[in-house]
């Protein structure tokens, strides 16, 4: 028996070994971890038909979670500062930080709506509470967003924190660093956090490096792909867009620093959002904690009373971050996704450039439109990912059918993530609708409970409905029949686009 299985094992060859050998390794990895019946037959596909290649194709872009040394490392130093501030009896920035936003968090919402919402944020995000007293602006446009944050970053008197998907090696991500490197010049504390990827036309070409180098500026790139650290992960990229002067202003939404906002013939529409009050502390801790992560920094030099300034209410706005990432098998943007399209009773409106939804969300969007929801989104009619735009077809006709209604903005092409429901509740940030962003992405996003923000979100999005054109289902169903296969094919892929 030994000797007929060795010359099996010796007709197989040894290429054929090795094969076998990475693909039961890849399998048993893809398998471990919990999935998507999709993802995992995809993977599984990919690495048992393309030998090498697909092992390592898997390494780099199929594995969705990070190791948690680095969290550990951040909270445990958290926890050394806490214990040691209490011993010495002196003021310690997190504590006073903590104990700031539970004097100011917002009391439970009244209306069933809202505080059934806001339960299930307290599971999903317990450390940030949902905090009153903020202001919120509503910029939309090209260039006007950009000239909104260069404005404040002028202004700035003791640190800029900025955290960016892409700073293009073009005239707006150049403009960006002459700016900050003008304040860094005048003594302000200038940290920029680029996402390696998303940035790597100035990543390859030094345009960080020789700023860095400038007094009080630091540039760090943010990656999972670290040959040193044993990290492949070049799937995982960090999509937030944060932005903190002086610990009380901030800024967050769709805007990236790049010339796609100047372009005539291809130019971008976006939604960013300024925000006032204490919400700020939120971005500024998300800021740091992803900077300390990818740094060299101490966070005794990050959790300081000029990094969370004391703050007072400057608005009447009840804010409450949820911020997500590839951290485990938590999934709160889809959690937060179901729960709002479950309490919504009248009307949802949300826009977003990529719209490639799970089976499990498309069912719940199926259901909301079903009981009468009115579920408008607005989607880009041209999109700047063609794959992506093909995904996301594959489910316009089941949408089409329980009463969702599409329409396709004409150009320019519309980049915002934004979402009103019921005329009470506003969803805004940097998460898109598809898998990336709901399972891959660092992504930062706040919730509002206020009818008035939400109504001033509302108008912004009815401007750009007025601008789009109606996807009826008599009309999608006239496509041709190659569309459909294309459609499919690429919904197949969704996992990995």
């Amino acid at each position: 028996m030994n000797l007929i299985a060795y010359i099996n094992i010796q007709s197989l060859g040894l290429g054929t070994i090795i094969h076998l050998c990475l693909f039961g390794l890849v399998a048993a990895h893809i398998l471990r971890l919990p999935r998507e019946p999709r993802s995992t037959l995809l993977w599984l596909f990919v690495t048992g038909f393309f030998p090498f290649f697909g092992a390592v194709f898997y390494l780099s872009f199929g594995i969705n979670h990070v190791p948690r040394r680095g969290w550990r490392k951040f909270r445990s130093d958290v926890r050394f500062r806490t214990t040691r501030s209490r011993s010495e009896k002196a003021a310690n920035p997190l504590a006073y930080w903590r104990a700031l936003r539970d004097s100011l968090a917002a009391p439970l919402i009244n209306r069933s709506q809202e505080a059934t919402v806001n339960s299930i944020l307290d599971r999903l995000a317990h450390e940030h509470p949902l905090l009153g007293g903020n202001e919120v602006e509503v910029i939309s446009g090209g260039m006007e967003p950009l000239e909104e944050m260069f404005a404040a970053i002028d202004k700035a008197r003791h640190h800029i924190h900025l955290l960016s998907y892409i700073i293009g090696h073009d005239t707006v991500g150049r403009e960006l660093l002459e700016r900050l490197a003008a304040r860094a010049q005048n003594g302000v504390e200038v940290r920029l956090l680029y996402d390696q990827y998303g940035s790597r036309g100035a990543y390859l070409r030094g345009l960080f490096r020789r700023y860095s180098r400038l007094p009080n500026m630091k540039c760090v790139g943010y990656t999972h792909a670290r040959l040193i650290k044993r990290q492949f992960q070049i799937n995982l990229r960090n999509h937030r867009k944060i932005l903190v002067i002086d610990g009380e202003v901030g800024f967050l939404g769709g805007v990236n620093f790049h010339d796609v906002y100047l372009l005539k013939r291809r130019n971008v529409r976006d939604y960013h959002f300024k925000v006032k009050g204490p919400a700020v502390l939120e971005l500024q801790y998300t800021f740091l904690r992803d900077w300390f992560y990818m740094s060299t920094e101490n966070a005794d030099t990050l959790l300081t009373p000029e990094h969370f300034p004391k703050t007072d209410a400057v608005g009447e706005t009840p804010l409450r971050l949820l911020n997500a990432g590839p951290q485990g098998n938590d999934q709160p943007l889809i959690d937060l996704l179901f729960a709002l399209l479950a309490a919504a009773r009248r009307q949802i409106l949300l826009t977003t450039p990529y719209f490639v939804l799970t089976e499990d969300l498309r069912r719940a969007f199926r259901a909301a439109a079903l009981r009468g929801v009115e579920i408008k989104v607005l989607l880009p009619s041209l999109n700047n990912h063609p794959t992506v735009a093909w995904a996301a077809r594959a489910s316009y006709e089941e949408l089409l059918t329980s009463g969702v209604r599409l329409y396709l903005r004409r150009p320019p092409f519309i980049h915002a993530k934004a979402m009103v429901v019921d005329d009470r509740i506003a969803l805004f940030g940097s998460a898109n609708l598809d898998p990336r962003s709901l399972r891959l992405n660092y992504e930062t996003n706040f919730i509002a409970f206020d009818p008035s923000l939400s109504a001033r979100l509302k108008r912004t999005l009815l401007d750009d409905f007025a601008c789009a054109d109606e996807l009826t289902l008599a009309l999608w169903r006239q496509r041709p029949l190659h569309e459909r296969y294309l459609e499919n094919f690429f919904n197949l892929m969704s996992p990995i686009l």
